[in-house]
C-alpha cells in the first residue's frame, strides 16, 4: 500500500478512512465487523423479502394468475434488463474494488472523483438505452413470449398491453440507475442502512400501485407503483450519501485511470448479467406456450423462492463483499481465501435446510399467502409445481453469490461470466428438453440443474485460482466435513419435519384452509428448526457456533474460530 499523504494535504475524513481501512487490512477480516453488517443487511433482506410477500400477495389478490398479469411481468423484462446490464454490473463486479483501491492508494479525493465520474456515465448511459428500448418495444416485446395470449385468442391485445407497460415502467432504471450507483458506494464506504431501507420503499410502491392505483387503472396502476417504488429507492439514499462525504463533480472523467478500468471490468460482467437475463427470459418464452396463467405462476414461484436466497446468499454476500474487495486490493489472497471459505459454509448452514423446508412447506405455504381474492386453487397448483423444484436448489442460488464475488475480489470478471454463460446454455437445453413433458415444474427445473451445474464450477475453478496463489483454502476435504454435518442435521429435521405434518394433517389441520395451512407453516417452520439446531448441537457443528455469535453479537471468537480452521 502506498504511504499516506501528510496530514496538511489531506482531508480529515480520508485520513480517518485511510486508518480505519488500514487497520482492517492488517488484521484481516474482523468477524465482529461483517457480522454487524451481515447482521444489518439482513435485516434490511428479511424486511425487504417480507414486504415482497406482501408485494406478491397483494398482486395476486388483485390479479391472480390471469393473463393481463403475465403481461405485466413480460413488460418487467425490458426495463429490468436496462438496469441490471448498466447499474448492476457496475456496482456488483467493477465499481467497488476499484473504488476501494483509489480510496487506499490515493486518498478520498480521488475516489469521490472516480465515484462521480462511474454515476456519470451510468446515468447517462441508462437514459440512452431507455430511450432505445422505449422505441424498439413494439418490435421487441412480442419476441419475449410469442405464445403469450394464443390460448385464448387475445395475442394482439396483449402484446399491446405489454408494449404500453414496458413503456411506463422504462421510466424506473433512469432512476435505479443512479439509485444502484448510490448503494454501491455506499457499500463500498461499509455503509449499509440506507441502501438496506431502499428496497423496503421500493415494494412499499408497488404494494401501493396493486392495492390502490389498480382498482382505478387495472395493471397500468401495477405499472405506475413499479416507477413510484424506484423513485423511494433512490431519494431515500441521496441524505447518506452526503453524510460519508460524496463530493459529486460533473464530470464524465474518461482520462482516468481508474474510470478506464472499471469499465474494463464492467465489459465481462454485462456478458455475465445479460445470460443471467436471458435465463429468465428463456422461461417467460417458454412458459408462453404451456398456458396464459403459466408466466404469471412461474413468476410468483421464483419470487417465494428469492426470499431464503435474498435472506441467506446476498444478504452475506453483499455484507462480506467490501472486506473481500479490500483484501484483494492489498494482495492478501490468504485472508482472502479465509474469508471466502467460512462464509461459504456459513451459507451452506443456513441455505441447504432452508431448501427442504421450502420444498417440504411449498404447498401450505403458497395457500397461506397467495390463495386469495383472484388467486384461486388452480394458481395454487401451478405455483406449487415450480416451487418445489425451485426450491431443491435455494441452497446452489445462494452459494453462487459468494463464489462470484470472490472472483470479482481478485478483480476477474471473465471467468463468472464464461460459467455463467455455460449455465445459460445449459438452462436453454434443459427448458426445451422438459417444457412439453413437465410444463412449468420442467422450467424450473432446469433453473435448478444450471444454478448446481454453476456452482460447482465456480467452486472448483475459485480453489484452483486460489492454490495457484499458495492460498490451502475452499478445501474439498473441510467443505465436506461441513456440508457432511449440516446435510446429515438436515436429514434428521426433514424426517421429523414429515412426521410433524402427517401429525398435522391427521389432527385435521388442511392446507386448503386458511388456519389449516397457518398450522402447517408455522408449527414445520418453528419444528424444523428446533430440530435442525438440536441436530447441529448433537453433530458439534462449527457453523452453528458461528451463526450463534452473528446472531447475539458477541460471539467474534467462534466466527473466528471457524474461519481459522485449517483447511486441505
Amino acid at each position: 500500500m502506498m504511504p499516506p499523504m501528510s496530514e496538511g494535504r489531506e482531508h480529515p475524513r480520508a485520513a480517518r478512512w485511510r486508518r480505519v481501512a488500514g487497520a482492517a487490512l492488517r488484521r484481516g477480516l474482523s468477524p465482529r465487523s461483517v457480522a454487524g453488517a451481515a447482521g444489518l443487511v439482513a435485516g434490511g433482506f428479511i424486511l425487504s423479502r417480507l414486504l415482497g410477500l406482501l408485494r406478491s400477495v397483494a398482486i395476486a389478490d388483485a390479479f391472480g394468475t390471469e393473463p393481463e398479469l403475465g403481461a405485466y411481468f413480460v413488460a418487467f423484462r425490458i426495463p429490468d434488463l436496462v438496469f441490471q446490464l448498466l447499474a448492476g454490473a457496475a456496482l456488483a463486479s467493477a465499481f467497488i474494488p476499484v473504488f476501494s483501491r483509489v480510496v487506499l492508494d490515493d486518498g478520498e479525493d480521488e475516489g469521490w472523483r472516480l465515484a462521480s465520474s462511474v454515476l456519470n456515465l451510468i446515468s447517462l448511459a441508462t437514459f440512452v438505452l431507455a430511450a432505445v428500448a422505449f422505441v424498439l418495444a413494439p418490435l421487441v416485446v412480442p419476441l419475449l413470449a410469442p405464445g403469450l395470449g394464443e390460448e385464448s385468442g387475445r395475442a394482439e391485445e396483449l402484446h399491446g398491453l405489454a408494449v404500453e407497460l414496458t413503456r411506463v415502467m422504462l421510466i424506473s432504471p433512469l432512476m435505479f440507475g443512479i439509485s444502484g450507483m448510490l448503494t454501491g458506494i455506499l457499500n463500498g464506504r461499509q455503509h449499509f442502512l440506507a441502501p438496506s431501507i431502499a428496497p423496503l420503499l421500493y415494494n412499499l410502491g408497488i404494494i401501493l400501485g396493486a392495492v390502490v392505483l389498480a382498482e382505478r387503472w387495472g395493471v397500468h396502476g401495477l405499472a405506475w407503483g413499479v416507477v413510484i417504488g424506484s423513485a423511494g429507492h433512490l431519494v431515500v439514499q441521496v441524505p447518506a450519501l452526503w453524510a460519508v462525504g460524496m463530493r459529486w463533480r460533473p464530470s464524465l472523467g474518461f482520462a482516468s485511470a481508474g474510470v478506464r478500468e472499471v469499465l474494463r471490468l464492467m465489459g465481462p460482467r454485462v456478458i455475465g448479467l445479460a445470460a443471467a437475463q436471458v435465463n429468465l427470459v428463456v422461461v417467460m418464452f417458454f412458459a408462453s406456450f404451456v398456458s396464459d396463467e403459466a408466466i404469471s405462476a412461474v413468476n410468483f414461484a421464483f419470487l417465494v423462492m428469492l426470499l431464503p436466497v435474498g435472506v441467506v446468499g446476498v444478504a452475506i454476500s453483499t455484507a462480506a463483499f467490501p472486506t473481500f474487495a479490500n483484501l484483494g486490493a492489498e494482495e492478501d489472497y490468504e485472508g482472502l481465501g479465509r474469508s471466502i471459505d467460512g462464509t461459504l459454509r456459513m451459507i451452506l448452514f443456513l441455505a441447504v435446510p432452508a431448501s427442504a423446508g421450502l420444498v417440504l412447506l411449498a404447498d401450505p405455504a403458497v395457500r397461506l399467502l397467495l390463495q386469495r381474492g383472484a388467486f384461486d386453487a388452480a394458481s395454487t397448483s401451478l405455483v406449487v409445481d415450480a416451487l418445489v423444484v425451485y426450491g431443491v436448489a435455494v441452497w446452489a442460488h445462494a452459494s453462487v453469490e459468494i463464489m462470484s464475488r470472490g472472483f470479482y475480489a481478485l478483480s476477474d470478471t471473465r471467468t463468472p461470466v464464461a460459467i455463467a454463460v455455460l449455465g445459460m446454455l445449459l438452462n436453454v437445453a434443459v427448458c426445451a428438453a422438459l417444457v412439453e413433458p413437465f410444463g412449468i415444474a420442467g422450467l424450473a427445473a432446469a433453473a435448478s440443474v444450471a444454478a448446481v451445474s454453476e456452482f460447482a464450477l465456480l467452486w472448483w475453478t475459485l480453489r484452483r485460482r486460489l492454490r495457484g496463489r499458495g492460498v490451502t483454502m475452499l478445501g474439498a476435504a473441510t467443505l465436506g466435513r461441513s456440508l457432511l454435518r449440516t446435510v446429515a442435521s438436515t436429514a434428521v429435521m426433514t424426517a421429523g419435519l414429515l412426521v410433524l405434518l402427517a401429525a398435522l394433517r391427521e389432527a385435521g389441520a388442511e392446507a386448503g384452509e386458511l388456519l389449516g395451512a397457518l398450522a402447517l407453516v408455522a408449527a414445520g417452520s418453528l419444528g424444523g428448526l428446533v430440530v435442525f439446531l438440536a441436530t447441529s448441537a448433537v453433530v458439534r457443528s462449527e457453523e452453528l457456533r458461528a451463526a450463534v455469535g452473528w446472531l447475539s453479537g458477541i460471539g467474534e471468537e467462534g466466527v473466528a474460530t471457524l474461519w481459522r480452521e485449517p483447511t486441505r
